[in-house]
């Protein structure tokens, strides 16, 4: 696919399916602005790909000067962002009767804030010049809640809440939105999960229906990202095939 008409914004591109999106989207020739915590990682994948256009931010989603301060580079470098792919997340699931509000917090801040973050950076502009494509990653828990997974399913409900009440509004600006709702992935997510025994279920659980690969579920952000203007992808839902809920 020939991407390189495209100023694309990756939050959370360090590991698991941002940093496949990113090595996808680099082989498409897309201008790349690279943001997560570890700037490290990020240096590693621009050092890949050499011939692509691609600058790396050290940014926290949950810090709306970071952000904004991404998307500003973007727009000085090529006066617009054409795509901000809101990636980054966390799943710390554990039994509500643990009353782990430390966790929670996180949750709301990275899972929902950090969208609303880049939302408000990146949507001004993107209205004003009536183009441009938000992208956000959610989860089959945003479309069923399962025990000891409550708060971050509440997490990924909002995020499915807050992209389609984007979409309504933005509807007549021709702005795209899709939120990529993936099943089990093989992810560094999994590190997130702090409850031992919930840990090892989701690894397990992995395993055992043959889980997905992070490049699997880059593919449908590339789908999306290269359909024509006048076709939005809003939602897709990427399932290991054994994964019944």
């Amino acid at each position: 696919m020939d991407l390189s008409h495209k100023v694309i914004v990756i939050m959370g591109a360090s590991s698991g399916i941002g940093a496949a999106t990113a090595r996808r989207l680099a082989k498409d020739n897309a201008k790349l602005f690279l943001a997560a915590r570890r700037l490290e990682r990020l240096d590693s994948i621009k050092a890949e790909f050499p011939s692509v256009a691609i600058e790396t931010f050290k940014a926290d989603v949950t810090d709306f000067e970071q952000v904004k301060a991404v998307i500003d580079a973007a727009q000085k470098a090529y006066g617009r962002v054409d795509v901000l792919y809101n990636n980054a997340g966390i799943m710390p699931t554990a039994p509500l009767v643990e009353g782990r509000r430390d966790e929670w917090q996180n949750m709301l801040q990275i899972n929902i804030m950090g969208v609303l973050n880049g939302i408000a950076a990146v949507l001004p502009a993107m209205a004003k010049r009536q183009s441009g494509h938000i992208i956000t990653t959610d989860s089959v828990a945003g479309h069923v809640v399962g025990p000891d997974s409550a708060v971050y399913s509440g997490t990924k409900y909002a995020v499915r809440a807050i992209m389609d009440g984007l979409r309504q509004e933005q509807a007549e600006n021709s702005i795209k939105t899709t939120i990529i709702s993936p099943g089990s992935t093989g992810t560094e997510l999994f590190n997130s999960i702090n409850d031992a025994d919930q840990k090892q279920f989701a690894e397990d659980f992995f395993k055992n229906i043959n889980g997905l690969q992070p490049d699997q579920v880059a593919s449908a952000v590339e789908y999306a990202i290269g359909t024509a203007d006048n076709m939005s992808v809003s939602e897709v839902i990427v399932r290991p095939t054994r994964q019944s809920l």
